[in-house]
């Protein structure tokens, strides 16, 4: 049995069932036992767009730098990365962004990473860079800023209700008559606010309304951008959709807590609610199949090929596997949020 297994189980004994969203903290960010502090295995556990096909990560840089120009080439500004992984994405963004003279003089690389293990790696791979690591967005300098994510909403921990004779309930973990780990639900609770659930089931990542209200502050202060990539349905909130990995394949969140990886989906609705409020102008979401291919991502590869002959399939093997349905293509949404009033990023 694991530590952290043994400390959840304790902790149930002496103060009863925990909500689902306590559970996927402990599991993911405990810093003595949690996921992202002991062992992420990006490319082992899950698979990412930019550890995939390096096509990715330059065409959001050559995005970035769209709209750094956009923005009046402010010098300097923050490049801003939310969960920057092992930083394949922003290495393949300074590379392709540093085509544009200026760019990479102005930009000043802030990288929000609560994993110490995954600072190292970052560190390691920008070496040639001046990066600063940041426990929180709101901890970066205010001034212009260009914000990046990929796969980082779907880490926020998700409180889950289900709704059983006209009322609902949390969801929980508890133990089992054996002293296992399970699930189950809570007495009867009032729906955090504003919910408006058309299903028996509604999830909810509580700390949404923070992330919304730390970015559009930030954009309204300055000039600034903010890209968005994660998965999620976007014409409905998500119900039930809490899940582990582990070696590429599925597993039961409560089978390894600490060592899997436990993701939800993103509630694409409520955030557009959350930003709009906010006063700043929500683009999207669009597929991740139609973001890429509007900024030539076809082409890009294709180029990539011609000049890498012996790894040309390989090339267009990992676009594929990003743009295609039945892979990332339309199961990811990009989302791009602005200043009211600004242009409309390319590919929206």
């Amino acid at each position: 049995m694991s530590n952290l297994r043994t400390r959840i189980i304790d902790a149930i004994r002496l103060n009863g069932p925990m909500p689902v969203s306590l559970y996927m903290l402990m599991c993911l960010h405990d810093p003595r036992d949690g996921y992202y502090a002991t062992r992420p295995a990006l490319n082992v556990d899950f698979t990412t767009a930019p550890e995939t096909s390096q096509v990715f990560g330059e065409l959001i840089g050559l995005w970035a730098a769209h709209e750094w120009m956009a923005m009046g080439k402010p010098t300097p500004f923050h490049l801003i990365e939310l969960g920057p992984g092992r930083a394949a994405m922003m290495a393949d963004v300074l590379r392709a962004a540093s085509s544009i003279p200026g760019f990479a003089d102005a930009a000043q690389i802030a990288l929000v990473e609560a994993s110490p293990a995954l600072r190292k790696e970052q560190a390691a791979r920008l070496v040639a860079w001046d990066i600063t690591h940041h426990d929180d967005i709101e901890d970066v300098p205010p001034g212009p800023s260009i914000i990046l994510a990929n796969e980082f909403l779907d880490c926020l921990a998700v409180r889950q209700f289900v709704r059983k004779d006209g009322a609902w309930h949390e969801r929980q973990v508890g133990l089992d008559a054996a002293g296992n780990l399970t699930f189950g639900i809570g007495p009867p609770a009032d729906l955090p606010e504003p919910l408006f659930p058309k299903a028996d089931q509604v999830e909810a990542a509580p700390a949404l309304e923070s992330f919304a209200d730390a970015v559009a502050r930030r954009l309204r202060a300055n000039p600034g951008r903010a890209l968005l990539i994660d998965y999620g349905p976007d014409d409905h909130s998500p119900t039930d959709t809490l899940r582990a990995y582990r070696a590429g394949e599925q597993v039961s969140p409560l089978s390894e807590p600490g060592a899997t990886d436990l993701t939800a989906d993103v509630d694409f609705l409520r955030l557009q609610r959350l930003f709009e409020q906010q006063r700043v102008a929500f683009h999207g979401p669009i597929t991740q199949q139609a973001f890429l291919k509007r900024l030539g991502a076809a082409e890009r590869a294709e180029a990539l090929a011609r000049a890498n002959p012996a790894r040309a399939d390989d090339i267009r093997a990992a676009l594929e596997q990003v743009l295609s349905p039945d892979h990332m293509g339309t199961r990811f949404k990009v989302i791009a949020i602005t200043p009211q009033g600004a242009p409309t990023p390319p590919a929206f």
